[in-house]
């Protein structure tokens, strides 16, 4: 049966490097695994008030419903103001509700971070990690995904430049395919 994996990327810029990065990872998946990218545009910010006084949008029910297809998650993200991107954290906050029904639960996970900078989203790699760790999701230690300079990875069409970024990608998505065997959890 195959494996899905959902792709999560922290910005809503339209030329977002997160996005562009997360759609060089879609056909990096190997046989028995198909990469999905799952967008976070138009969910409203989370109020435990829709779930419980039974209003949740529906913007809400698609994502959940989307996540609880996948099986693991690969988070693409930026960094804003040292720490995760809001939309990102608001993602995390819907799917891990209402209590006792976490979309997140026991799904491995990594975390791809990048900036057009040197430090390559540091702190948001590490505040994305904290989250998870609650969110009871086994996430990959190695290799640790740290993308700088990310406004220069692309060419001109759009696609990932060839060179050692790329390699490195794509060595990173094979870890992970290695440690999502290891941490999955039957459905």
């Amino acid at each position: 049966m195959e494996k899905i994996i959902g792709i999560l990327a922290g910005s809503l810029r339209k030329e977002s490097f997160s996005k562009k990065i997360a759609q060089a990872i879609v056909p990096l998946a190997p046989e028995g695994y198909r990469f999905e990218i799952i967008s976070l545009d138009g969910l409203e910010v989370y109020n435990q008030d829709f779930d419980d006084h039974n209003e949740v949008p529906e913007s809400y029910k698609v994502f959940r419903e989307t996540m609880h297809q996948v099986d693991g998650v690969m988070f693409i993200t930026p960094e804003y103001n040292r720490s995760v991107p809001g939309v990102l954290k608001n993602a995390l906050d819907i799917g891990s509700r209402p209590a006792g029904k976490s979309v997140w639960d026991q799904k491995p996970a990594a975390v791809f971070s990048n900036s057009p900078g040197n430090i390559a989203a540091f702190g948001a790699n590490h505040h994305l990690r904290q989250s998870l760790v609650f969110l009871n999701m086994p996430v990959m230690q190695q290799p640790e995904v740290y993308l700088a300079k990310a406004n220069e990875l692309f060419d001109d069409s759009g696609p990932l430049k060839e060179g050692e970024t790329k390699k490195f990608i794509e060595e990173a998505v094979e870890a992970y395919i290695k440690w999502f065997d290891r941490n999955a959890v039957s459905k």
